[in-house]
This record gives structure tokens, sequence and C-alpha cells, in this order.
């Protein structure tokens, strides 16, 4: 009813309940029907989700453009979720030229405010010198806010870190503690780390 009167965030819970199959079944294009409704108000969560059905082809024909065009609208009203989502676009280049310093750009302010997922690939960029300079410490900084919020990968990855000794001191004690973290959380991403704790 509220969504009916034009409340765009009833709007945009009614189209997450009928994305998700919540108390309706499920339907991703009226999910779209009223994610674009909301969006077109300003909303700044139904444009996201309203670019991510865009960019995963949910409900709608797969537009990566048009995808970037909604993630641009929600990201600049400051949504995390859609600023990590852009600098993934940026990244990857989908539906705009490929811009890793664009990306960090997004991905730094998607992890300023708490998003692990950007954390994360904030300290791949710093790791691996993608759209910033090359710096192990900026890395195993980022890694470890994701860590902290619980991203297996990032505490795989801080193992690492301390068994080859990159922005931080050597110490395989360490290495081992972070990459049995990762093993508890996912063993999938424990499986695919290996390292060297023979110490010569």
């Amino acid at each position: 009813k509220s969504a009916g009167q034009r409340n765009a965030r009833a709007q945009c819970n009614l189209g997450e309940c009928y994305y998700y199959g919540r108390g309706v079944s499920e339907n991703k294009q009226e999910a779209v029907k009223w994610y674009r409704k909301a969006a077109g108000q300003g909303l700044a969560r139904a444009q996201y989700l309203f670019g991510f059905s865009y960019y995963r082809g949910q409900g709608i024909l797969k537009d990566y453009q048009e995808a970037v065009k909604w993630y641009r609208k929600a990201a600049e009203q400051g949504n995390a979720e859609a600023q990590y989502k852009l600098g993934n676009c940026y990244y990857f280049g989908h539906g705009v030229s490929e811009n890793k310093q664009e990306a960090v750009k997004w991905y730094r302010q998607s992890a300023d405010q708490g998003n692990a997922e950007a954390q994360y690939d904030l300290g791949q960029c710093y790791y691996w010198g993608q759209g910033v300079s090359r710096d192990y410490q900026e890395a195993v900084k980022w890694y470890l806010n994701a860590a902290h919020r619980g991203k297996a990968r990032a505490m795989r990855d801080i193992g690492f870190c301390y068994a080859t000794g990159r922005g931080v001191p050597k110490d395989y004690q360490e290495a081992r503690k972070w990459n049995h973290k990762a093993k508890v959380l996912d063993l999938k991403t424990y499986e695919e780390f290996t390292f060297e704790t023979t110490e010569e």
C-alpha cells in the first residue's frame, strides 16, 4: 500500500521481497519494476539495486553502461555497496574504460565506510601496485580491516604476508595463526593457500 503511494523506501523494500521471494513468489522482473520507481525518486539503495540488476541481467537485459550509470548515482550519495561495485566496473572495464586509479578512488570511499570487500580489494591494489604505488604495509593495513570484518581471504593473505615478510616482519607463528583463522572460517579459502613454514 505504501509503495503504491510512491513511498520510495517501501517501493525498494517491495522490490527486494520480489527479488528474494520473501512473502511473495520470486519475480526478478517485478523486483526491477519497483527498484526503478524508487531509484527514479533518488533513493540511493534502490539506485544501487537497479544498477545491480542491470549488471547481472536479472529481471532486465544485462547492460553494463546502465549499471554504471545507476551505481554512480548511488555512489555519489555515499552508498558503500555502489561505491564498491563502481570501483569494480572501473577495475575490469565493465561499462566504462578500464581505469585502475579510478577503481582505487571508489574502493577507498567504500572501504572507509567499512565495506569488507572494498577493504580487501584496496589491499590487493596496494599489494600488486594496481592504480597506486605498491605498498605492502598499506596492503596489510587494509587486509587487517577486512579480516576483522570476517573476510577469510584477507586472513589468508595476512598469513602469506607474515610468511614472506611483506609489509610485516617475517613471523611463521603469526602466519599459521592467520592461516588457521581462514581455515576455520572458510575451508575452500584455506585450501587455496600454501606457504613454506620450515625455517632455513
